[in-house]
């Protein structure tokens, strides 16, 4: 927690064993205002990201050093001011485990598409889209590229780095 005790508002990034698609994500986000808290739903905790993340990364121009995986926890939850889903899974799993965070929740292609930009608070924006509501849909999933070739990771990471590119200036 920063000096004075109180919490700071984070981005999560979000997918199953926080080994390659959250971790992308939230390498290709950290240039924005927001700190990035990656994490994974179905996680071994502590281990390294694989030899194939950290090279897909590094084709589209980011890392993610020190990177070690992440289960997600109520305080993740507590502290962020959006859960940002690379799949529907992931944001059923969020809706069905802490409905109080349904709200705040969506896969990063489905805010690519909907969240409007303005100078209204982020948290206000994501109001307006009723996120709770929204029937999650197979065209929001970043395809996981668990088990695939060194070109399965390296698709998946230049998805993104398009996908956040796109979000960023939404998430100012």
């Amino acid at each position: 927690m920063p000096a004075g005790g109180m919490p700071t508002a984070t981005l999560l990034t979000l997918c199953t064993g926080n080994a390659a698609r959250s971790v992308m994500a939230g390498a290709m986000l950290l240039p924005g205002e927001i700190p990035v808290v990656t994490a994974g739903t179905h996680v071994i905790e502590g281990q390294p990201m694989s030899r194939r993340t950290r090279d897909a990364l590094g084709s589209v121009g980011f890392s993610a050093d020190g990177h070690r995986s992440h289960q997600i926890t109520e305080t993740d939850i507590d502290d962020a001011v959006l859960i940002l889903a690379m799949a529907t899974e992931h944001v059923s799993y969020i809706r069905r485990k802490h409905p109080e965070a349904a709200a705040k929740t969506a896969s990063i292609k489905r805010l690519v598409r909907d969240l409007p930009s303005g100078s209204e608070p982020l948290a206000d924006r994501l109001a307006a889209l009723g996120l709770a509501d929204v029937a999650v849909e197979a065209w929001e999933d970043v395809e996981d590229p668990a088990g695939g070739d060194d070109l399965v990771y390296v698709s998946c990471a230049t998805e993104l780095a398009d996908l956040c590119a796109r979000l960023l200036p939404l998430l100012r």
